[in-house]
């Protein structure tokens, strides 16, 4: 099994498949998955490869590929599955990539507030997520790489998320 970044994204594509077919996965392997983006991150940014990461990484995503795999076949026959599982194995072969680490530490956001990033979208510009960040009130600044950093209160993140998830899936179209 896979132990890079390639690999993973074919893993999660064959997870949000058979999620659009209505199928519900199991938080454990959810949980494996990210935990082995994690350990692949690990891996690739580390000096040395971070010891056992790289092992526990192929472990995680080798649970992951068995589940979707058995539960793809069920949904979408061989045809489809020997596809991904061709994918597989050609990202196999691809090396770690230059990591790009994100910052997870922000200045100038007070300790007892939370933050997140977003991306404005066609959906949501960010004219409309400064007004709902307002509503919120909480705090917004604008970023570099043209993300948006929210901050505030707890209470006022998971108000900005909610509003922020139902404006974007009712204006988006339905696949």
């Amino acid at each position: 099994m896979g132990h890079n970044m390639a690999s993973w994204k074919v893993l999660e594509e064959m997870l949000i498949a058979l999620e659009k077919k209505g199928i519900v996965i199991p938080e454990n392997i959810l949980s494996d998955l990210r935990s082995a983006k994690s350990m692949i991150k690990l891996h690739c940014t580390s000096a040395k490869g971070a010891g056992d990461a790289l092992q526990k990484a192929e472990e995680l995503s080798a649970n992951v590929e068995a589940y979707l795999a058995e539960e793809a076949q069920k949904v979408f026959g061989s045809k489809k599955v020997d596809e991904w599982l061709r994918r597989l194995e050609d990202a196999n072969i691809q090396v770690c990539e230059e990591p790009t680490i994100e910052n997870n530490f922000v200045t100038g956001v007070p300790k007892d507030q939370k933050w997140l990033r977003v991306v404005p979208i066609k959906e949501l510009p960010a004219e409309r997520l400064l007004q709902i960040a307002e509503e919120q009130k909480l705090n917004i600044k604008a970023e570099k790489d043209g993300r948006l950093l929210v901050y505030g209160q707890p209470e006022g993140i998971k108000a900005f998320v909610k509003k922020m998830t139902a404006e974007a899936t009712k204006k988006s179209p339905k696949l």
